[in-house]
């Protein structure tokens, strides 16, 4: 998986140097995908400068059809999750445009059967371990529908790159290690707001997945209206067992960068706070690489330390062969 993980720079220089897709101009796009596909659409969602949803499901949700000139992305990095053709049928029943992201499969098959737009990834990765195509792709797309512009794939690359350094030996390394020792045999619970909360998502699926942990995300200002009460009665065992993450941005809104330090506080009765990490940045997507970057390394030194395999996910592979899925 670290060697998946180096080419994280490479793949954000790689959309960025992709020919514009012929996309059809859209006033809305519908991003269909699911697990580390399905990541793709959330970046998306986050950089867009059109209304971008997402779709995580079998299907399409109920009003898709109704939305006026839209676009549906399907995003399967093997193009045989059963889930999103499922979302593609559907899309071609209700006379929806579709365009597509993949590195083969059914879904490559549909596309070029179909005549659809579609942006064929680099394949041999992990879905999770290809973030970077995937995402970047799908901006692509989104760009050339006219819902996103000079997102800063460039950036992302570049920053990407001296964080993770050469054999993931960049200053994100000391921090990501950091986090890591506190977090090792704890929960961990990730939490952000606005762009912070995609970042969040990222984490948390990466530990699942390279770790073997469970995690979780926490978003502001909402965790503020509920998820409080629920840290306050026990004590001494949640502290043993979470640990809690803090996802920061320059460009957060005041209203809620002033919740941090008081959810913090309360928060810290009860669990224990690791840290804060803060985006780096201009561009929208490249704060946003930047906090994967150090949650993908927080990932494998979590792994290290549990003495687990990052790469394989036999849990997931157990449940596809119970469902019958390839």
């Amino acid at each position: 998986m670290e060697s998946m993980i180096e080419t994280l720079p490479g793949q954000y220089r790689w959309a960025a140097e992709l020919a514009q897709a012929e996309v059809p101009a859209a006033r809305s796009a519908l991003i269909c995908g699911m697990g580390g596909s399905g990541i793709s659409g959330d970046v998306a969602a986050a950089v867009a400068t059109g209304p971008v949803f997402v779709h995580k499901d079998f299907g399409l949700p109920p009003w898709a059809p109704s939305l006026p000139e839209s676009i549906v992305v399907a995003v399967s990095y093997s193009g045989n999750t059963e889930e999103t053709l499922s979302a593609v049928e559907s899309a071609r029943a209700a006379g929806l445009p579709v365009a597509a992201v993949s590195s083969g499969g059914r879904l490559s098959q549909l596309a070029t059967d179909g005549g659809w737009p579609l942006i064929r990834v680099p394949g041999g990765l992990q879905p999770r371990a290809a973030f970077g195509y995937l995402a970047g792709a799908v901006v692509r797309l989104i760009e050339g529908a006219g819902l996103a512009h000079d997102v800063g794939l460039d950036e992302a690359a570049s920053i990407t790159a001296t964080l993770l350094g050469d054999g993931l030996r960049g200053p994100g390394r000391r921090l990501a290690d950091d986090l890591a020792e506190e977090l090792a045999g704890r929960i961990a619970v990730i939490m952000g707001s606005g762009l912070t909360a995609v970042a969040a998502y990222r984490w948390k699926t990466q530990i699942n997945e390279n770790a073997k942990s469970p995690a979780f995300v926490s978003l502001l200002p909402e965790a503020d209206h509920n998820e409080v009460e629920g840290w306050t009665t026990l004590g001494t065992a949640l502290r043993r067992t979470v640990g809690v993450v803090m996802l920061r941005d320059d460009s957060e809104p005041e209203s809620v960068g002033a919740r941090f330090r008081p959810t913090s506080r309360l928060l810290g009765e009860g669990a224990t706070i690791v840290g804060e990490v803060w985006a780096q940045g201009t561009s929208r997507l490249a704060r946003l690489a930047s906090l994967a970057a150090i949650g993908d390394l927080v990932s494998l030194r979590l792994a290290r330390i549990a003495g687990v395999d990052p790469v394989a996910v036999d849990a997931i592979q157990q449940l596809k062969q119970t469902l019958g899925e390839s």
